[in-house]
């Protein structure tokens, strides 16, 4: 057996172990009266109002310059187009001189795109960041006032729709005074 296979093998095994022992303890837990809740955290930051008003708001910002560079990237498709209709008509001068400006203009473009999508990255990891803290503390405070003695997120091998407290959470935050901080 190579070592690849073996590897593999045994992070399967090892998994398995893992998802037992997890049945297990929930199994105790359960015993014990114990109340379990799962949150889907992708699903809760996809879907909480909070995020997808700073989403809202980031879109509003980068609008103008996404614009100007979907009006640079026109310009440059329309001079590649020139370039192939009008090729066997141009001088080699003035098809050397169009080469040029459309290369100028791709890479121009390219590294205008790339800042746009870099900043606008950093600028939704700020965010989230300044979100997270009030997205948190609502599960946490809703986790208590429910009764929750353990709540987990994804990634969980199954978590029964019965358990699913995201749906709530979610709710909790829709409402006007989810205003909620870190929990205490």
């Amino acid at each position: 057996m190579n070592g690849g296979l073996r590897a593999t093998m045994g992070r399967r095994i090892a998994f398995r172990l893992i998802g037992l022992l997890a049945v297990l303890w929930a199994g105790a837990l359960a015993a014990q009266g114990t109340r379990i809740g799962y949150v889907d955290m992708k699903r809760l930051l996809d879907n909480a109002p909070q995020v997808l008003e700073a989403r809202t708001r980031l879109s509003r910002e980068f609008q103008e310059r996404d614009q100007k560079l979907k009006a640079d990237e026109q310009r440059l498709a329309e001079s590649e187009a020139r370039q192939k209709r009008d090729q066997s008509v141009l001088s080699k001068a003035d098809a050397e001189k169009l080469a040029a400006e459309i290369d100028a203009l791709r890479r121009g473009t390219q590294r205008a795109r790339a800042e746009l999508r870099d900043e606008l990255a950093r600028r939704s990891k700020e965010e989230l960041d300044k979100r997270w803290p009030e997205i948190y503390g609502v599960v946490v405070e809703y986790a208590r006032e429910q009764g929750y003695d353990l709540v987990v997120e994804a990634p969980v091998l199954y978590a029964s729709p019965s358990v699913d407290i995201t749906d709530a959470v979610l709710e909790r935050l829709r409402r006007p005074s989810a205003t909620a901080g870190p929990p205490r």
